[in-house]
């Protein structure tokens, strides 16, 4: 069997809740929108077309939707460009060993691809990755599966035979959906709360090749 992996961005490579919050907030004072109690909670994890209809409430309109969702987007990039953001730990040294395992790994995020790109050019971890599905290529948000069949697809294996590392309770959905195994990272939820994966870990320094590998015994 050849495996693959294949990985959510915010919140398992990189921990950006903060400058992902900060940039709702300030659109929400440029626009003069208000911000629902646990928002970023209850969004988190979802594509930007989906939190400001059904979360934020803000507009239905696909023109607007879009148009808050880009400059949302600018203004995150503008605070990583200015404050730099660095990989969570245990992520290098997993994604080396994955690679000495021959293993190909694959973003598979919500997130829009020019604020992966940045952040790439600046953590220096590009070369790990040999696919990257973002918002833009999906029609369908987690929990719709489609992110990670299609970055399965990008790597030549089957869901079945890929891990997801996830963060969110939507994208752990997805990967169970896509019929793949999930490993969970205790960067946003508590550990307690993740059940529903295969195996929850606090860090990602916690994921051995042992364990890695036993999910498919």
């Amino acid at each position: 069997m050849k495996a693959g992996a294949l990985f959510d961005w915010d919140g398992v490579i990189i921990d950006s809740s903060a400058q992902h919050e900060e940039s709702w907030e300030m659109l929400a004072d440029e626009i003069g929108k208000p911000l629902p109690e646990d928002h970023f909670v209850s969004g988190f994890g979802m594509k930007n077309q989906l939190i400001i209809p059904q979360i934020l409430g803000w507009t239905n309109d696909p023109d607007e939707v879009d148009t808050y969702s880009l400059r949302k987007e600018f203004l995150y990039r503008e605070i990583v460009r200015e404050r730099g953001i660095d990989p969570l730990p245990g992520v290098v040294e997993l994604l080396q060993m994955l690679r000495a395992h021959d293993v190909p790994c694959s973003v598979a995020s919500s997130t829009h691809r020019e604020n992966i790109e940045t952040i790439f050019d600046s953590i220096g971890l590009r070369g790990f990755f040999n696919a990257v599905v973002t918002a833009e290529d999906v029609s369908h948000g987690k929990p719709h599966p489609e992110v990670f069949l299609k970055a399965a697809e990008k790597i030549g294996r089957k869901p079945e035979h890929c891990v997801v590392f996830e963060d969110a309770h939507v994208g752990i959905e997805a990967g169970l959906a896509a019929g793949a195994k999930v490993i969970a990272v205790a960067t946003t939820n508590d550990i307690a709360d993740l059940g529903k994966a295969d195996i929850a870990v606090d860090s990602l320094e916690q994921v051995s090749w042992e364990l890695f590998s036993n999910l498919f015994c």
